[in-house]
């Protein structure tokens, strides 16, 4: 099994680093854990490169997890509605509120 640490800050100027660091694993038979638990930071773009890549994988039939999945990694999934696309299991409280930093 290999791990790839996400890193702190995934906001959309990094964007096309995360799909250059991920895009070498998409034909990866070994089961994948992509490590969140640093994400401090991540932008609606780098959600939807995560989700086209954990899609691509499970179309191939391959294995891609999340580890140590941050507050902020988790709440901008469920506000986005991409939880289960990425195969998060995140509670469905929608009280939580995620800062706009816009």
């Amino acid at each position: 099994m290999s791990t790839v640490d996400l890193g702190e800050d995934l906001g959309i100027e990094s964007c096309t680093e995360l799909k250059n660091q991920l895009t070498p694993l998409l034909a990866s038979a070994d089961p994948l854990t992509l490590d969140a638990s640093r994400v401090g930071r991540i932008h609606t773009a780098a959600v939807q490169v995560l989700c086209a890549f954990v899609q691509d994988r499970r179309n191939a039939g391959l294995g891609t997890g999340f580890a140590g999945c941050t507050a902020t990694f988790t709440d901008a999934a469920r506000l986005l509605g991409v939880s289960q696309a990425l195969g998060l299991d995140v509670p469905h409280d929608n009280l939580k509120s995620v800062e706009n930093a816009a």
